[in-house]
Formats: C-alpha cells, sequence, structure tokens
C-alpha cells in the first residue's frame, strides 16, 4: 500500500540534488537527493528550502528549484493527476511520476479514485524494473531510484539468470486495478499483461506450484475483453497467451497427459496466428519472438509417436525417477539388434522420429526443458552408431529450438533451421551440415539464400514450423 504523504510537502525534481548543511552552495554537502524524493518543507531562506528528509531523518537546505511544493487537499488534486498523466508516458521520469501518483492518492478523496492512477503507478513501477535490469554493475546505478520508490510502498523482487539481474515489479497495483469492476478496458489489459510476465517467474519453482500459477496466468489473459482494446493490445495479449498455453502444454505432457497436452499446444498456436507483427513495432516485437521460441518448443507435445520408414526404430522405456530412456534398434536383424540405449531427463518426441540416408541416420527431437528443444542425430560414425545431440545456441542461451528442415542425398547433408534467445537478443539462422561430422558447411538468415533448401526442404516441415514466421 502508498502510506499517506503528510505536511507540507515539496518534491525533488532532480537527480543529484545536494542537501547542505546551509544555504549556500559551498556549504557542506549532507546527502544526495534523487527525482522523486519527498521533503518535508519547514522554511525558505536565501533561494534555498529549509526541508527535513524523514526517510534518511536528516534536515538541511536544498535549492528552491530542485523541488516543487504539492498541496495534498481534494482542490490540488486534479493537478496532481494531470502532472501524473504527463508522467506515466515519459520514459526516465518513472520515480518522479510515481512520487507525484502518490501525491494524487493522498489528496483525491477516496469516492472519486478510479483504475486509472493505480494503473499508471503500476506501469511506471514496471517500466523502472525493466531499465534497471541487466548486469549487476548496472542495477547498482538504479538503485536510488529503487530506494525513492519503495519510500511509496512499491516492491521490487530481484532475479538471476545466467548471471543477469531481472528486477520485477511485485504487480500489487496491478491487482488493485482489476479490482475495479469498471477499469478501462485498457487498463485492465496493462495489468493483465503486467501479472503475466514470462521473465518474472521465479525460476526454481517446483512443478506443482508451477502449474497452479500458469492457471492462475491463463485465468487472467481470459477475463479481458478483447473487442474494446486496440489492435498492439489485442496482439500483446495473444502472443502473451501464445506462451502461457505453450508452457500448459509442457507440464500436462511431463505428467503424461497427451490428449491435454496436445489441446494446449494447439490452442498456443492458435493464440500465436492470431498476432499481427506488423503492428507490434519495433520495441514489442520481442514479445512475439518470445512467443515463437515457446509454442516452437512443444510443436510435438500431445502428438501420437509415427513408425518412421526404413527399418530403424525407436522405442522409450522408463529409467531412474524422471528418466525416460530410449533404444534405437535395428528391424533388419533377428533377433532384432539394439544398436544403442541413452537417457535423458528431457521429453522423448517419438512424434518427431525421422530416418533418413538409406537407414544409416535417424533424427528426433528431445525436449529437456519448457522454452529449449533440441536434435538428437543418431548415425553410424566409423562403424560405430553414436548419438550427437545438437542444441539451438551455446553462447549463454536462454531460450530455443533446433529442428530437422530436409536432407540433400548426394552430399549427405542436414537442412536445420533454429532460433535461439541469447542475452535478450533473438537469432534465426538456416544451415547445412555435413551428416558424418555435423561440420556446418554453410549459413545463412533466409532459406530462400540457401540453394539446397530451394530444392530438398521437407515438405511437412515446411508446412508446420514457425521457423518461417
Amino acid at each position: 500500500m502508498i502510506p499517506a504523504l503528510i505536511g507540507t510537502l515539496a518534491i525533488v525534481t532532480q537527480d543529484h540534488a545536494a542537501l547542505r548543511s546551509a544555504p549556500r552552495t559551498n556549504a557542506t554537502e549532507l546527502v544526495r537527493l534523487w527525482e522523486g524524493d519527498v521533503l518535508e518543507v519547514r522554511g525558505e531562506v536565501a533561494g534555498y528550502l529549509k526541508v527535513y528528509d524523514t526517510h534518511r531523518e536528516r534536515g538541511g537546505y536544498l535549492r528552491a528549484d530542485a523541488a516543487h511544493a504539492v498541496e495534498l487537499s481534494p482542490a490540488a488534486a486534479p493537478e496532481l493527476l494531470a502532472v501524473l498523466r504527463f508522467l506515466r508516458d515519459r520514459p526516465g521520469s518513472e520515480t518522479l511520476g510515481i512520487s507525484y501518483g502518490a501525491a494524487y492518492l493522498r489528496a483525491a478523496p477516496a469516492q472519486a479514485l478510479d483504475a486509472e492512477p493505480f494503473e499508471a503507478i503500476a506501469r511506471m513501477a514496471e517500466r523502472l524494473a525493466d531499465q534497471a535490469s541487466g548486469s549487476a554493475e548496472h542495477l547498482a546505478d538504479f538503485a536510488p531510484h529503487l530506494d525513492v520508490v519503495a519510500q511509496f510502498g512499491v516492491r521490487m523482487r530481484e532475479l538471476e539468470r545466467n548471471g543477469r539481474m531481472r528486477v520485477c515489479y511485485d504487480g500489487e497495483l496491478y491487482r488493485r486495478v482489476l479490482s475495479f469492476a469498471k477499469a478501462a478496458p485498457q487498463a485492465q489489459a496493462s495489468a493483465v499483461l503486467g501479472l503475466t510476465r514470462p521473465d518474472c517467474l521465479e525460476p526454481d519453482l517446483g512443478p506443482v506450484p508451477r502449474a497452479a500459477l500458469d492457471a492462475d496466468r491463463a485465468r487472467l489473459l481470459e477475463r479481458v475483453k478483447e473487442a474494446d482494446l486496440d489492435v498492439l493490445t489485442r496482439s500483446r495479449l495473444h502472443a502473451r497467451a501464445a506462451g502461457v498455453w505453450a508452457a500448459i502444454a509442457y507440464e500436462q505432457d511431463r505428467r503424461a497427459q497427451s490428449s491435454a497436452a496436445g489441446e494446449a499446444a494447439e490452442r498456443a498456436r492458435e493464440e500465436l496466428l492470431a498476432v499481427h507483427p506488423d503492428e507490434l513495432g519495433e520495441d514489442r516485437r520481442a514479445e512475439y519472438l518470445d512467443a515463437v521460441l515457446r509454442v516452437s518448443a512443444v510443436r510435438w507435445a500431445g502428438a501420437a509417436p509415427v513408425r518412421p520408414e526404413g527399418q530403424l526404430r525407436v522405442s522409450v522405456a522408463p529409467g531412474d525417477p524422471g528418466q525416460t530412456c530410449l533404444a534405437v534398434e535395428d528391424t533388419r536383424r533377428r533377433p532384432v539388434a539394439v544398436l544403442l540405449r541413452r537417457c535423458t531427463y528431457g521429453i522423448v518426441r517419438l512424434a518427431s522420429v525421422r530416418s533418413i540416408a538409406a537407414d544409416t541416420a535417424l533424427l528426433l527431437a528431445v525436449q529437456p526443458l519448457e522454452s529449449w528443444r533440441e536434435l538428437w542425430v543418431v548415425h553410424r560414425s566409423q562403424r560405430a552408431w553414436t548419438i550427437d545431440v545438437l542444441s539451438p545456441g551455446l553462447e549463454d542461451p536462454e531460450e530455443g529450438y533446433i529442428e530437422f528442415a530436409g536432407y540433400v542425398p548426394g552430399s549427405r547433408r542436414l537442412l536445420i533451421a533454429r532460433e535461439v534467445k541469447v542475452r535478450g537478443r533473438f537469432r534465426r539462422s538456416f544451415e547445412e551440415l555435413r551428416l558424418d561430422d555435423l561440420a556446418l558447411m554453410c549459413q545463412a538468415s533466409s532459406p530462400e539464400l540457401l540453394r539446397d533448401f530451394g530444392r530438398w526442404q521437407d515438405a511437412t516441415w515446411r508446412r508446420d514450423t514457425l521457423a518461417l514466421h
């Protein structure tokens, strides 16, 4: 909750404002103040305000042009709301906007309050959290601003992923927005988007609480009425729903609920196809690309196993707790010969199995994580059978997928499509790998730039893949 602001107050309007021991520029600097800090005003002398900082329990003098006095009365509420509306959409002024929002909530009569100020403060808090996210050194630069908004009860969470810090707003005021029955559709949509972010999920959450959380996220997304929203917001909601249903499909597949997993995966694909990427613009395109990766990762969820053409066959059996062990068999021999075995904690996608190169190689997808799908290549090397794992990426990847896109029989080359997110950036590539040693032969950002993709790409892959978005 945002606490009451009391007394005659001034809001600091500049970063690095000096609180001094006397009303002179050469007086001792007691502390640095930051945009949005709130001070009690106890007098004015020689162009300086005599103030007391209740947060730091320190008094002093501040230049009058570094702060703006505010009146906390119903009569002043419209002016405070106008400032809040101006700062709400001004990146870089989040702490100042949140401070004015707190002042408005104190000044406005309770019966006059609606969802608007709560949504504005929450949106600025979320934007500040995004700006503060990054390396530990980057986060330290934003520590004073985070300390300012903490004075108003705006709480942040810090999550570490791949050596980078993600700062997330806890969403309390977004929940307050949803409690207003007459909240504007845009405000409701903003709140739902803020409460369903995938990058703000606890990374160490167990499977049971994570499944419950995803079910809650799906319910939140379904409560927003699309008809009253602009195209951008509708596309953002569809992209977010696609990612949520992809997560649900993965969780259901892990619990061997194949039918439900298939339905969830299909729902995820439908939500993704409802997105209009061109309407998102550069700022929001990453949300669409993130949804593409998540939906692509569960492409095979719930699909029935298929028997590949040829003599090679894959069978699976339980291994140690949580493991699935697969065996690759040669059905030409009697009795059937097991060529190799391997166990994994990932989900083996038997519907993806493909036999190529005159039964000298076999490919299948394995999904070890919710938004991570690998390609396993079973092939014979120097008279011995082996499994090589092709990963979507190697350099600190966050999420991604890799998939079989075709085979060139003459040169024994695999056609591969992969898409990966690394340090917040998305990278898509189409490649030709030599089957014998999986060496990269050529690579391009589009399949049209590779001659073999034009002739030898797999028709089923082209029909079902999302890599051509």
